[in-house]
């Protein structure tokens, strides 16, 4: 997963977070079965941000099998336990080169979803 637009636009927020259900090799991505996204004007605290990401993980078309993965400056580095209870499934930081170009995919999502917004 991950969220665009944590800074002031016009004097508004806009964050957009995409949720990315995919699977994965050791070093690729193999095919994404499906999105979910959500939006939030609120200011990009922890609390805001965690909560927009689990609306985009709850969007998604089927439960997450695995963990969700992000990177540590979506949830502004706090330890994984911390935010395991805002998301509700398991949840883990990148860790090998496959979650991070699904991070990525992610990213592209939600950056893409934003600007139609605008």
């Amino acid at each position: 997963m991950d969220i665009s637009g944590r800074h002031e636009e016009s004097g508004e927020y806009l964050m957009v977070s995409a949720a990315v259900h995919a699977s994965v090799g050791t070093s690729r991505l193999r095919n994404i079965k499906g999105m979910g996204f959500a939006t939030s004007d609120g200011q990009p605290t922890f609390e805001n941000a965690a909560r927009v990401i689990s609306d985009a993980v709850d969007e998604l078309p089927a439960p997450p099998e695995g963990p969700v993965v992000a990177e540590r400056g979506e949830f502004y580095e706090e330890p994984e336990v911390r935010v395991e209870q805002f998301l509700g499934p398991s949840f883990k930081y990148v860790e090998s080169i496959a979650e991070r170009k699904t991070v990525q995919a992610a990213h592209h999502a939600a950056y893409a979803a934003r600007k139609l917004f605008l």
